[in-house]
C-alpha cells in the first residue's frame, strides 16, 4: 500500500462474508465524488468507482474495500462483472441517486443490484430486483436480509403482470437479461411501471439477439424498437455507449420515457 493513501484495502476473498476493520493511519485522500452516492479514485495506481457500503462489514462478491477516515467503507465496483458499472467507467450520468426507486430486470445474484442498493442509501430508495433463476435468487434473498432497501423477487421479466402487484411505480428501469426479445421487455415493464418521465438503462446483448447479424445493425435495430413499438410506451434516447472493453457485443443506453 502507498505511505499518502487514506484508504485500505480489504481482501477476505469470500462472498458476503465479514471483513475485519482495521484502523487508517495514512493522511491523504485518494478519492472524490463523481455522483450522488458514487466516488472515483486512483488507488495503487489503478482508477476505480466505489459506492459507500451499505452494509458495513461485508463485502458482495469479493471486492476490494477501501476505509475512509471517517470509518465509512467504499466498496470498489469491477466493471468487468456488471454493465451498470462499465457505463460509470466509461463516465455516463446515471440517473439513480439516494431515493431513487428502481426497478432492476436481470439480477441475477446482486452483483450489480449491491451496488444500486448502495448509491440508493439509507432513505426511502428502493431497488426491485427481478430474477428467473432459483440459484442465483438464494443469493439475492441472502443479500436482502442485509440490505433493506431491496426486494428479491422471483419471476420472468418478459411477464411483468406477475409482479406487478409487488412493485411500485419506478423512476428508472435498469436491465440486462440475455433474451432476445430485449426491447420488447424493456417497453413493457415501462408501460407497467415506469414514471413519465423516467428513466431506461439497457444493456443490449447482440449475441443473445443474433449470433450472426452484424452487432451495430442489431443495436439499430433495437433502438428503433424502443422509440416507436405497439408495445405502449415509447423513448427518446439520450446517450448510447459501447460497453467495449469491458463487455464485447454490448451496447448500453439511456433513454427517457416519453408521455402519453
Amino acid at each position: 500500500m502507498e505511505k499518502n493513501e487514506k484508504f485500505e484495502e480489504i481482501d477476505n476473498g469470500e462472498n458476503r462474508q465479514p471483513h475485519s476493520n482495521q484502523s487508517n493511519q495514512s493522511s491523504a485522500s485518494a478519492v472524490k465524488k463523481y455522483a450522488d452516492g458514487v466516488f472515483e479514485g486512483r488507488l495503487w495506481g489503478k482508477f476505480n468507482i466505489l459506492t459507500q457500503n451499505a452494509s458495513p462489514g461485508y463485502s458482495v462478491y469479493g471486492e476490494k474495500i477501501y476505509l475512509n477516515d471517517d470509518g465509512s467503507e467504499l466498496r470498489s465496483w469491477d466493471p468487468k462483472r456488471s454493465k451498470l458499472g462499465a457505463l460509470y467507467y466509461k463516465r455516463a450520468i446515471i440517473p439513480i441517486a439516494p431515493g431513487s426507486v428502481v426497478l432492476y430486470l436481470g439480477a441475477a445474484s446482486g452483483t450489480t443490484v449491491s451496488h444500486v442498493s448502495d448509491i440508493l442509501g439509507t432513505g426511502n430508495g428502493m431497488v426491485y430486483a427481478i430474477e428467473f433463476s432459483d440459484r442465483p435468487m438464494r443469493d439475492l434473498v441472502l443479500l436482502s436480509e442485509k440490505r433493506r432497501n431491496i426486494v428479491p423477487i422471483l419471476a420472468d421479466a418478459s411477464r411483468p403482470e406477475f409482479y406487478a402487484p409487488a412493485v411500485e411505480p419506478v423512476d428508472v428501469i435498469f436491465q440486462d437479461v440475455a433474451q432476445a426479445n430485449q426491447a420488447e421487455i424493456a417497453c413493457k415493464n415501462a408501460a407497467h411501471f415506469l414514471k413519465d418521465g423516467g428513466h431506461l438503462i439497457l444493456s443490449i446483448k447482440a449475441r443473445s439477439i443474433d449470433v450472426v447479424e452484424n452487432p451495430k445493425k442489431i443495436f439499430k435495430d433495437e433502438i428503433r424498437k424502443l422509440e416507436k413499438n405497439d408495445w405502449g410506451v415509447s423513448f427518446k434516447i439520450l446517450k448510447t455507449f459501447d460497453l467495449a472493453p469491458y463487455h464485447a457485443d454490448h451496447l448500453g443506453v439511456i433513454a427517457v420515457k416519453n408521455k402519453k
